[in-house]
């Protein structure tokens, strides 16, 4: 009995949907940063009003949730221009027929050790500046 050919990646829904579902993902990663990138921002007012109710001269500025927030927005955004940029390049090698299983999750790593780095630094700040 003969097998039934394979069908070339290119040719093969499949692929592509997943490729989409991926894209997606980083899509909603990406808009959850930043939403949480204008919390993170916005918590320096509440820390600041706290402060002020129970101790009306002194006032802390609380820039470091805003530089914060601030960073992790722009976080987000690079997150969905670059899922945005392999998403294309993705349906590009697909196309011409490449080797689609070779490519790396670098962005993946590099986006997480960034966020460890920023929850560190997050960490500190409310363990050492308070």
């Amino acid at each position: 009995m003969a097998q039934p050919e394979a069908t070339p990646a290119y040719q093969d829904p499949r692929i592509y949907l997943a490729a989409e579902r991926t894209f997606l993902a980083w899509i909603r990663t990406g808009l959850a940063l930043m939403g949480f990138g204008f919390v993170v921002a916005r918590f320096g007012l509440f820390l600041r009003e706290i402060e002020f109710s129970q101790h009306p001269l002194t006032i802390r500025s609380a820039h470091f949730t805003l530089w914060v927030g601030t960073a992790l927005i722009l976080i987000g955004v690079g997150v969905n221009v670059l899922s945005a940029v392999q998403h294309l390049q993705f349906v590009r090698a697909m196309k011409s027929n490449a080797a689609l299983a070779e490519r790396p999750a670098t962005m993946a790593v590099a986006i997480a050790l960034i966020l460890a780095v920023l929850g560190l630094a997050m960490t500190v700040y409310l363990v050492f500046v308070r």
